[in-house]
C-alpha cells in the first residue's frame, strides 16, 4: 500500500481527533488548526455530520490533510472517500473494512491492541496501526512490548494522548503519530472559540518539537584561537573545556570550532525531538533548508541539518536531542 499520506502524518506526528456537530463550524475549526500549526485532521463518523464537515473542509481547504475516523463499515468508507477523506481511521479490526480499504487504494489504520490484531494487520500489508485506547490499554510501555517481535509496523496511539505525554510517546520511534483531541475539546467547537484552538494548537506543537538551544559555535581562526576562547569561558564561568576533532567545547552550550564553518561568526544549533518533524514544520512556515548539510543517524534517520539563511551573522542548525 502507498503510504505517502501516513509518512505526511508522522512529518506533523499529531492527528486532532474531531466529533463535529454543527457543520458549520467544521471550516473555520480547520482554519484554526492550520493557523496553529497542525494541518490535519481526523473528522469522525461519531456523529451525523461527519460526513457533511469532511466535504465542506476538503472542498475550502484541499491542502489540508483530511482523514475519517470511527469508520466502521464498507459503506462508510465509500462516503468518507467520496466527501474528500484521504486516509481512513477505525477503532477496531474489522477485515471487511480493511479489504475494502486496500482495494481502493486508500491509506488505513484500523485500531489493533493486541498481537492477534497487528498479524492481522500485516497480513493485508500494513504498516501502521492505530493503538486504542492508548492509555487505558497500557500506554507506552505495552506499545514497546507489544512492538518488539514486528519489526516493519508502526503505530498511531490515541486515546488519553494529551499534551503532557505527547512527547513521551512521539520519541518511540516505532510511534509515525499520536491522535488527540485536548486541542478540539467539544464546548470549545460549540462556542466558536477558534482563537484558543489555534492556541492550543501551537501549544501542541512546541511540545512535540521541543525546540530549545543546544548550543553555540564561535568561529575561531584556528586551533589555538579555539583554546584561548574556550579557556576564557572556564576562567569566568568554570565551564570546563573539552577538546574534540574540530572543536572545543567549554561546558555544554559554548563551541570553539577550531577552524571557520558555516556563518559568518559561527552557528547556533537547535535541539529538537524530531529533526525531520522540525524541518517539515519551518517548511510550511516558509524557511528553507541546506539539503547537502543533512546528517543521519545509523538507523537512517535525519539526525541534524542546516537552516539556508543565517541570523545576524550565524548560521542555524537543528539537531536530534
Amino acid at each position: 500500500m502507498n503510504n505517502q499520506i501516513l509518512d505526511q502524518i508522522g512529518r506533523i506526528g499529531i492527528v486532532p481527533v474531531i466529533a463535529i456537530s454543527d457543520v458549520e463550524k467544521a471550516v473555520p475549526l480547520a482554519k484554526a488548526l492550520t493557523a496553529g500549526g497542525i494541518p490535519c485532521a481526523e473528522i469522525t463518523f461519531r456523529t451525523a455530520q461527519g460526513e457533511e464537515a469532511i466535504r465542506r473542509i476538503s472542498a475550502a481547504m484541499p491542502d489540508i490533510l483530511l482523514g475519517a475516523g470511527t469508520v466502521l463499515t464498507t459503506e462508510q468508507v465509500d462516503r468518507a472517500i467520496a466527501a474528500g477523506a484521504k486516509f481512513i481511521v477505525s477503532p477496531g479490526f474489522n477485515p471487511k473494512v480493511v479489504a475494502h480499504c486496500c482495494e481502493k487504494g486508500i491509506p488505513v489504520t484500523p485500531g489493533c491492541s493486541n498481537p492477534s490484531d497487528v498479524e492481522k494487520a500485516i497480513e493485508f500489508g500494513l504498516e501502521v496501526v492505530k493503538f486504542f485506547p492508548a492509555e487505558q490499554a497500557g500506554g507506552l510501555d505495552y506499545i514497546k512490548a507489544i512492538s518488539a517481535p514486528y519489526t516493519t509496523v508502526k503505530f498511531m496511539p490515541t486515546g488519553g494522548i494529551n499534551a503532557d505525554n505527547i512527547s513521551k510517546y512521539l520519541m518511540f520511534d516505532k510511534i509515525v503519530a499520536c491522535g488527540g483531541s485536548w486541542m478540539v475539546k467539544a464546548d470549545l467547537i460549540n462556542s466558536g472559540n477558534f482563537d484558543e484552538i489555534t492556541r492550543l494548537s501551537k501549544e501542541a506543537v512546541q511540545s512535540i518539537l521541543g525546540f530549545e538551544l543546544a548550543h553555540v559555535g564561535i568561529n575561531c581562526e584556528n586551533a589555538d584561537s579555539a583554546m584561548k576562547a574556550a579557556k576564557m569561558f572556564e576562567a569566568m564561568f568554570n565551564f570546563a573545556c573539552k577538546e574534540g576533532n574540530s572543536s572545543i567545547f567549554a561546558g555544554k552550550y559554548v563551541e570553539a570550532l577550531k577552524s571557520p564553518y558555516l556563518g559568518k561568526h559561527g552557528h547556533i544549533a537547535i535541539a529538537t525531538c524530531s529533526v525531520a518533524r522540525a524541518q517539515a514544520f519551518l517548511e510550511k512556515q516558509g524557511f528553507e533548508f541546506k539539503a547537502e548539510s543533512a546528517k543521519t543517524d545509523m538507523a537512517g534517520k535525519l539526525s541534524a541539518v542546516y537552516l539556508k539563511n543565517e541570523i545576524a551573522g550565524f548560521a542555524v542548525h537543528l539537531v536530534q536531542k
